[in-house]
């Protein structure tokens, strides 16, 4: 049974949705204001395993995510740049979604931008007008955190004794910080406003996400999930008005991934350990090896990313592929091992298992090496029939549909290797007729071709080198 981490208990705790199978997810997207950074794209693939594991589980997923394409960062990058804010962020919205396919996370069900669901904002602030838990002052209108005793609960931050009508405008402000937050910001010369009852101007970043994961995911969310910088004050405010304005439970799950840094230390533009995944593959890392690393460390602990540590996850993409290639090309008897079911199966449950608990990419990962060793122990030995290889491949395509991490298919890939098996077979006739200068030719041909030929008592085995 699937366990998570739920940040609002501090525990793990059995997932039950609320209405089973549906499932409503929201997870919070980038704030599109330039090139999303390796960090964020940490976290981005611990939401895709999440995805892919709930819907490997069969439950019914709605997976919604924000575009965040007016805030703070947007307005005043835009303006800089000379061009408008929908100009400049569709730029950046088009770019992250190109990185998102690149590094093959799957794109969510019900993707929102904020600047396309101001009504929906809109009601949100006037209920909580209506209810005594907002308040206009010079223009703005914020949220009264007094008014909402449970805030900090999600955080575990003690806020009593704080100043009310102390009130913050930025988006992002101190941690430590609790202060009345801006929902609506009045009206400011050249920025983007619409008009209200309560005054023209534009939404804070926090109110947007409550208002589109309410949206479309019900007054009540199963899980949101997002990095644990977003912890506070970001979800601290999105409880406090989402479940002022309704009363009801506003999240059932709160899942968080931990930071990650680089070569040990915090990415930063001014020590230069700052990359967007277009700096790393510009380098000629393999965006598969990245996806890999990113998801090698359980998400709740904190990634030391490196190069060195791209290229030891190339290794083990490597080892992956050879097996499976091998696997595929290899001539093996009729027939089945007894054996062979019991470790497909057992692997099979030992990867389930890891993942059922929080999601523990690294212990599936190693459920993986360990089938590996093991089935190629058995195949050096003969004890791998033909039936065998099905099983062996269900439980490779079982990971894969969560890992994603083979080669995609390709038609002209296909066409290439089934060239390749062709003349492979043509020199395995060659030898045994002992017509050695045709079979050297054609090893020869392979070779410039980058095929690495291995002879063995079941035939001839191919790789490309």
């Amino acid at each position: 049974m699937l366990r998570f981490h739920n940040t609002l208990s501090g525990r793990l705790e059995p997932f039950t949705p609320l209405h089973p199978p549906r499932v409503n997810m929201y997870s919070c997207g980038p704030t599109v204001h330039d090139y999303a950074h390796i960090g964020n794209f940490r976290t981005f693939v611990f939401m895709d395993i999440l995805q892919r594991t709930l819907r490997a589980r069969g439950y019914d997923l709605q997976y919604i995510m924000n575009i965040t394409d007016i805030d703070d960062k947007t307005i005043a990058k835009s303006a800089a740049a000379g061009v408008s804010l929908a100009d400049y962020t569709e730029k950046y919205t088009a770019a992250f979604f190109e990185d998102f396919d690149t590094l093959r996370i799957q794109r969510p069900d019900v993707i929102c931008k904020a600047t396309e669901h101001i009504p929906e904002m809109t009601r949100l602030v006037q209920i909580l007008l209506d209810r005594g838990l907002a308040y206009v002052s010079d223009g703005s209108v914020y949220f009264k955190i007094a008014a909402f005793p449970e805030y900090g609960k999600l955080s575990k931050k003690d806020f009593d004794g704080l100043r009310s009508g102390a009130r913050v405008d930025v988006d992002e402000y101190d941690k430590e910080n609790a202060r009345d937050f801006v929902l609506w910001k009045g009206k400011k010369e050249g920025e983007p406003h619409w008009e209200t009852t309560f005054g023209d101007g534009r939404p804070g970043w926090h109110l947007e996400c409550s208002a589109m994961s309410m949206a479309y995911g019900g007054q009540t969310l199963d899980i949101h999930c997002g990095g644990a910088d977003l912890v506070f004050p970001h979800h601290e405010n999105e409880i406090a008005q989402s479940e002022g304005a309704t009363g009801e439970t506003f999240v059932r799950f709160w899942l968080h991934s931990e930071y990650l840094i680089v070569n040990g230390e915090k990415m930063s533009k001014s020590t230069g350990n700052f990359y967007t995944l277009r700096d790393l593959t510009d380098k000629g890392h393999n965006p598969v090896a990245i996806r890999y690393l990113l998801m090698s460390t359980h998400y709740r602990k904190q990634l030391n990313f490196t190069e060195e540590g791209v290229r030891q996850a190339q290794a083990a993409l490597d080892r992956i592929h050879e097996f499976v290639d091998n696997l595929g090309r290899r001539k093996l008897p009729a027939g089945d091992h007894r054996d062979m079911t019991d470790l497909c199966d057992a692997a099979a449950r030992r990867f389930d298992e890891a993942l059922d608990d929080d999601l523990n990419t690294a212990a599936a990962q190693a459920a993986l090496f360990d089938f590996i060793r093991d089935v190629n122990r058995r195949l050096d030995a003969g004890e791998v029939g033909e039936t065998d290889r099905a099983r062996v491949m269900a439980f490779i395509g079982k990971m894969d549909a969560v890992f994603d991490i083979l080669p995609a298919a390709d038609d002209a890939a296909a066409e290439a290797d089934a060239d390749i098996a062709a003349l492979v077979k043509q020199r395995e006739e060659a030898r045994r007729t002992k017509n050695w200068a045709e079979a050297d030719r054609i090893r020869d041909e392979l070779a410039a071709r980058g095929v690495i030929l291995k002879d063995t008592p079941e035939g001839t085995v191919w790789k490309k080198n």
